[in-house]
């Protein structure tokens, strides 16, 4: 398997990181978590583009992890001859966001079918879950457990297992029982994490808040210990880390606490499982 950062963003625009989202591609199959902003430019980049993504997972329906959505769903479809459908998963009120999208998106689609007469409506599929399996063909198996993002609810993880390997993208959760159960002994563990030391200098209360529903990075690396996990990645970083020097730091906190590999990814670096 192998992983490509597609996007290690956060929501504050940044021009080196696009917004969150992950491609795990294995034996030929392009799945993508997450489609944050910037995340189409980036799948151009990796040589993944939107015709070739067998299914979308979410973790959640923030706007930084979403943002995107409305674009996969239309250049897939105007690419396809026609395109397959997507199918989409994630927490509930995923089927009413989708829904919502392509009420938005509604103008552009008459627009289009008017001018193209071989194309139809979008194909999408959509599934809501919570936990359990999502997928298992024998090749690839893909697993869901809740996470804790409150008071953003439902939200959940994905495992991806195949080819022996496994790779969690845990999306934005601080440490729960879900979480621990992606983990037990993945050889990859992706993680949203932030820096509560230096967010506690700014006296903004609306940066205060993103304290209470984020892993920190000593969380992150403790939970990572804790499962077993061997490569802890830390992503979706809060303050965004502009240095190597700042890098390193982050990495180092965390090595207090696990003694695994930790990488800190740059847009499309990617991690062979």
């Amino acid at each position: 398997m192998e992983l490509i950062m597609t996007g290690t963003g956060s929501p504050l625009p940044d021009p080196n990181r696009s917004g969150p989202s992950q491609l795990v591609k294995v034996a030929g199959r392009n799945f993508l978590i997450d489609c944050g902003r910037g995340c189409l430019m980036r799948l151009a980049a990796a040589g993944a583009p939107p015709i070739t993504i067998e299914r979308l997972l979410l973790t959640h329906l923030h706007s930084d992890h979403v943002t995107d959505v409305n674009d996969l769903i239309t250049t897939r479809w105007i690419s396809g001859f026609p395109a397959p459908p997507l199918p989409i998963v994630g927490p509930e009120g995923t089927d009413n966001f989708i829904e919502s999208t392509l009420k938005m998106l509604e103008s552009d689609i008459g627009y289009r079918i008017e001018h193209h007469s071989d194309l139809e409506s979008p194909q999408l599929e959509v599934a809501e879950t919570a936990a359990g399996v999502v997928l298992d063909d024998g090749q690839v198996r893909i697993t869901a457990a809740m996470t804790e993002h409150k008071p953003v609810h439902p939200t959940v993880g994905y495992r991806i297992e195949a080819e022996g390997s496994s790779i969690v993208l845990a999306g934005d959760t601080i440490p729960c029982a879900g979480l621990d159960e992606l983990c037990l002994g993945a050889d990859v563990y992706v993680q949203t994490v932030i820096r509560d030391d230096l967010i506690k200098q700014l006296p903004i209360k609306r940066l205060l808040d993103v304290l209470d529903y984020h892993s920190t990075v000593e969380d992150a690396a403790r939970t990572a210990d804790k499962a077993g996990v061997k490569t802890l990645v830390l992503n979706h970083c809060v303050p965004a880390p502009s240095t190597q020097e700042d890098i390193d730091q982050w990495i180092q906190m965390a090595s207090e606490h696990f003694d695994g590999e930790i990488i800190l990814p740059s847009d499309l670096e990617t991690i062979n499982v």
